[in-house]
């Protein structure tokens, strides 16, 4: 049994569906996962209702309360051409969860991404390097990230990257629709970074959650171990479906244009996080592994 209680904006999505899961697995006294149509994090009077009634829940039950903002726009494309709205999910839903947790002295757990860096590093990025992001997406990210900081609520960011897992549409699933319909493929091969299973991250968000006293450092890298690039994190997926990986080709992003520049890097270290006393995550090619053992049937529909 833990001893908090959640609140999980964007429970209906692929990140949020397994921190509800894990949550109520672990016996936490109380968890209320609404998808985007029950609380819009953009609407502020909402916001501030389903803060305040978790803050009450909580604290009648002797429980600690605690948010973690999975809802997020995550069309990284249509961003480029739709950043207004972008930013009112991105930039003022987060600046709107802050200020309700600052108010009623609720942790806030804020999931950002590696978008917010320019993706031209050579060695694994730290919670402290400089942003720049390239896209509209990271742009309204990055002002999400500053929102919840600059709030005065007790607030973790927590950026992580590639993010697959059984709800909702991904890499991993398109892969395995695409081995079923065609003999060969292209898969761009000079794009790197951590493929992450959003069980694993879910973990990870739970046991920061769980901590009576939070890391000093207020912004975490949370990501798979280890580095790809999307063709061998496509080959892995073929064998795992028990498909010949040589079926994948590798190709340049110059061969792949697409609306908004994709990092060429975007690696991040998870080195803050466990000096924070925090549990890595497990190797992403072995947390994709378990992933088919666990979700084999959802991940290939």
């Amino acid at each position: 049994m833990t001893d908090f209680a959640l609140l999980v904006p964007g429970g209906r999505g692929q990140l949020g569906a397994d921190i509800s899961a894990l949550a109520e697995a672990a016996g936490a006294g109380f968890v209320h996962a609404p998808g985007s149509a029950e609380l819009d994090i953009t609407d502020g009077e909402a916001v501030a209702d389903a803060v305040s009634s978790l803050a009450t829940t909580a604290r009648d039950a002797g429980l600690r309360p605690v948010v973690i903002n999975a809802a997020a726009y995550t069309a990284v494309d249509a961003a480029e051409t739709d950043e207004a709205r972008a930013l009112e999910v991105n930039g003022d839903g987060p600046r709107n969860l802050a200020a309700a947790c600052a108010e009623h002295r609720v942790r806030l757990l804020h999931v950002s991404t590696d978008y917010v860096f320019p993706g031209d590093a050579t060695s694994p990025y730290e919670p402290s390097d400089t942003t720049d992001p390239r896209t509209a997406y990271g742009r309204t990210k990055l002002a999400g990230e500053r929102a919840v900081l600059d709030s005065g609520a007790e607030a973790w960011v927590v950026r992580t990257a590639w993010v697959y897992g059984a709800v909702g549409g991904n890499f991993v699933k398109t892969m395995a629709k695409l081995e079923a319909q065609r003999d060969k493929l292209t898969v761009v091969g000079d794009q790197v970074g951590c493929p992450t299973w959003s069980a694993d991250l879910a973990r990870g968000l739970l046991e920061l959650a769980a901590r009576t006293e939070g890391p000093k450092q207020r912004v975490l890298h949370a990501a798979g171990g280890g580095e790809t690039s999307w063709y061998g994190f496509a080959r892995a997926v073929f064998e795992e479906l028990g498909a010949d990986p040589t079926r994948i080709s590798p190709c340049t992003t110059a061969d792949f244009p697409r609306p908004a520049p994709r990092p060429a890097y975007s690696v991040l270290s998870q080195r803050a996080w466990q000096e924070a006393g925090l549990s890595p995550l497990r190797p992403w090619r072995e947390a994709l592994a378990a992933a088919f053992a666990q979700h084999g049937e959802a991940l290939r529909s």
